[in-house]
């Protein structure tokens, strides 16, 4: 089983059922080490049934269909109707009568360096919670790997952890995750984990972050609990407009980065499916202020007016061209790369507008730079034809789009991030087995580490996984 070396608040054990959905770090170890039968362990909250058997409540004497169900009902039922901040409690109440005691629940905030808890929460103690780091806790890891990780239950907050002794209660941590996006952890104590137990902690983690899902868009609670700071204008708007950061179905994994988060000036992305057909995008518009953002705001609003009136990307990046002229009367520009990815068979057409080109990169190693079809700006009016590039990428591919905030980062000292840094750490990763959205993860905060901490220039960037079914 896996542990983890880093020092946290608590430490623990991984497992995982070895079934991949594109986001597991590529390191499950599955090797189903008993956890002990959890006799004797006093906690109440429904694990003692007073037979003398220590299970209780189903837990593995062939009820736990039937709790599970039961307890999946009721949030279904009480659920769609609360408010974020009533979450918590309706969790605890549930969980709890199906032997998952004392849920915890946390979101990452909007860099990912932290698991920040839903409000009026507190732990078996009754001390508030409090945030946790992401890259050095155990319940970090369960959110990095995508997969629960077993801890040593805490005698206080802030406490060293117990040691784990295999025997007796522990506290399970699960990922918040829908298949395309990570959201958080929870955490739960446990008398004993076993199948049934993991079965009702990663059922009940899938409906807490539909429930979490479903209520953020509406709750400015929820974006003031994801900030660490206050963001600029450019930011608030830039933020609302770009999509998730994070897409995958059974043939693409999309995923996307973007920093200084809470200054971004005039980087953008975008990406939507259209049948098999990904459509995406990156921007970098001039300069750092309110103005950057509103030219990339005009440029993402209209590429998604033209793709969606069918428009393809050479006609699409000339549309934003015009808008951005007309808007700044050629005293503005961005430049960005738009690209069509049809997912069934890896051919990829794209239109470059002055933009870094993509690469590619396949089994370890960088196969292609997209340096044809290169353009002009857009918003310069100049009237220079643009002809699209063409790549069929070959299952596995990884295709890279950033803006130049990325290799032009520069240390204290003046040495640059680099290209060829920034391909090997994508590399790396990919050959450690690590899922490509906690490659993002760990690449921002490698760049931001590079500068210590504060970007001179937007830095993003747009990877896209090609792993069509063998049967494709």
């Amino acid at each position: 089983m896996r542990g983890d070396e880093d020092p946290g608040v608590e430490d623990g054990d991984g497992f995982g059922d070895g079934a991949g959905d594109g986001f597991g770090d590529g390191d499950r170890s599955g090797d189903g080490d008993g956890f002990g039968d959890g006799d004797g362990d006093g906690l109440g909250d429904g694990f003692g049934d007073g037979d003398g058997d220590g299970l209780g409540d189903g837990l593995g004497d062939g009820a736990g269909d039937e709790v599970c169900e039961g307890m999946l009902g009721a949030l279904l039922r009480v659920g769609p109707p609360a408010s974020l901040e009533d979450l918590p409690e309706l969790v605890t109440e549930h969980a709890g009568r199906a032997g998952l005691a004392h849920p915890m629940l946390y979101v990452a905030d909007l860099q990912q360096q932290f698991l920040l808890p839903l409000p009026g929460q507190r732990d078996e103690t009754g001390a508030p919670l409090d945030r946790i780091p992401i890259d050095t806790t155990i319940p970090g890891l369960a959110f990095r790997t995508l997969e629960p990780v077993q801890a040593r239950t805490a005698v206080a907050a802030g406490e060293p952890a117990e040691p784990f002794t295999g025997e007796g209660p522990r506290r399970l941590w699960a990922p918040l995750h829908s298949g395309t996006e990570r959201l958080g952890v929870i955490g739960v104590i446990v008398p004993h984990a076993d199948g049934d137990v993991l079965t009702r902690l990663t059922r009940l983690a899938g409906l807490v972050t539909l429930l979490v899902q479903s209520k953020r868009a509406f709750s400015d609670g929820y974006a003031q609990l994801v900030r660490t700071r206050p963001m600029a204008l450019s930011a608030e708007v830039l933020w609302n407009l770009m999509p998730g950061a994070t897409f995958a179905n059974d043939r693409v994994v999309v995923t996307a980065a973007l920093e200084p988060a809470y200054e971004v000036g005039g980087d953008a992305f975008d990406f939507a499916l259209n049948g098999d057909v990904l459509r995406l995008s990156i921007f970098d518009a001039m300069g750092h202020d309110t103005s950057a953002g509103l030219t990339a705001t005009i440029a993402v609003g209209c590429w998604r007016k033209h793709r969606r009136e069918g428009a393809d990307v050479v006609a699409a990046g000339e549309a934003v061209d015009d808008a951005i002229a007309r808007q700044f009367g050629t005293t503005r520009f961005a430049t960005g790369v738009l690209a069509d990815l049809d997912t069934r068979t890896g051919r990829l057409v794209w239109a470059n507008r002055g933009h870094p080109p993509p690469v590619v990169l396949c089994r370890g190693q960088l196969v292609a730079t997209l340096d044809a079809a290169f353009g002009a700006p857009m918003g310069l009016d100049l009237g220079l034809p643009t002809e699209p590039g063409r790549y069929h990428l070959e299952p596995g591919d990884r295709l890279l789009l950033y803006t130049d905030g990325v290799i032009e980062a520069q240390d204290p000292q003046g040495e640059l991030f680099g290209l060829e840094r920034f391909i090997d750490f994508v590399i790396k990763r990919e050959a450690d087995g690590v899922s490509a959205p906690e490659t993002m993860r760990r690449l921002i905060n490698t760049i931001l580490d590079h500068q210590r901490g504060w970007l001179q220039d937007d830095a993003t960037v747009l990877l896209v996984e090609w792993r069509p079914p063998s049967s494709s």
